[in-house]
């Protein structure tokens, strides 16, 4: 089964995109500045994500975060935030992407935000 559809928020460097795909050729990943998403709110891209069935991929721990949990909390759908914790990029960062992606349903990704790195 092909992990789900990906949108990486603008704070995501094109190099952690080509890392993506380069290890999951099969990977769908759109950038959010591609689809006019660029400079808007995190509750925008958020809803435009859920709208699309795309799980989110970001570097913004604070404010996407927040609202994430706003929308879980409020019942909505959310097909899923992973967020990257810290601003060092690795292949680590890439492999933990990839084992929420391929490892998870898209029911358990639309329940919770997953953190990455994964703590050991």
């Amino acid at each position: 089964m092909p992990p789900p559809p990906v949108l990486a928020d603008e704070n995501i460097p094109n190099s952690l995109l080509q890392a993506l795909i380069l290890l999951q050729p099969s990977l769908d990943i759109v950038r959010a500045i591609d689809r006019g998403l660029g400079g808007l709110d995190d509750p925008t891209v958020l809803e435009w994500a859920a709208n699309e069935g795309r799980v989110v991929v970001t570097r913004d721990v604070n404010t996407m975060t927040k609202y994430g949990y706003e929308r879980l909390a409020a019942g909505l759908f959310m097909p899923g935030l992973i967020a990257i914790t810290t601003d060092r990029l690795s292949r680590r960062i890439v492999e933990d992407i990839l084992i929420w992606l391929e490892g998870s349903t898209a029911e358990e990704l639309a329940t919770d935000i997953k953190f990455v790195p994964i703590a050991q």
